[in-house]
């Protein structure tokens, strides 16, 4: 599994799995260099690039707007990021279609190695998924959108991490659900 990281952000067209890398900072360079290593020492490797990982369990962007929506009457959300986000529900459900891929309908093939793209159908902002999630709890919570430029990290984010998923549909025949469908899934289980 690896990450949208592996890009500079600087796109404006969904990035595609040839599409050049450019990583920004050492956790995209890692990766990068970890799906390097893999296809290099076995050319059977499969690699799923995602983006914006989240999940009812464990440290991530739902789980912490959850807690402040509740906690505050108002924050901050960075609004000029834009990428996909993915349920990890949905990304693991993806991987074991893959992995049992020989039992593919008439007309595909099987396991086929290489470089693919996964992440939930649209384009939103961090700003975007906090007010659906705002939206579908019902918190009362102001949001306010703001630059990244108020809010640095030490990471670096891309500006813009959009991942076309069209060859991973093709290949194994997937099925792309839209986020906020798959927001309201994760929402309805925490």
């Amino acid at each position: 599994i690896s990450t949208d990281y592996v890009f500079d952000g600087t796109a404006r067209t969904p990035y595609r799995e040839d599409s050049p890398t450019n990583p920004q900072g050492v956790y995209g360079a890692s990766k990068l260099e970890g799906e390097k290593q893999a296809l290099q020492f076995n050319p059977d490797t499969i690699i799923i690039r995602t983006s914006w990982v989240y999940s009812e369990f464990g440290k991530n962007f739902v789980r912490t707007m959850l807690k402040l929506l509740n906690d505050k009457d108002e924050i901050n959300v960075v609004n000029d990021q834009l990428g996909s986000p993915t349920y990890a529900a949905d990304l693991a459900e993806v991987i074991l279609q893959i992995i049992s891929s020989g039992n593919l309908p008439a007309g595909r093939q099987g396991w086929q190695p290489g470089i693919y793209h996964y992440c939930n159908n649209g384009v939103i902002s961090w700003y975007d998924l906090a007010v659906a999630i705002k939206n579908l709890t019902g918190s009362k919570c102001t949001i306010n959108p703001i630059p990244t430029s108020q809010y640095p990290t030490a990471a670096k984010r891309p500006a813009y991490s959009v991942l076309d998923s069209s060859k991973i549909q093709k290949t194994f025949g997937i099925q792309l659900k839209n986020w906020e469908e798959s927001l309201a899934s994760c929402l309805s289980k925490c």
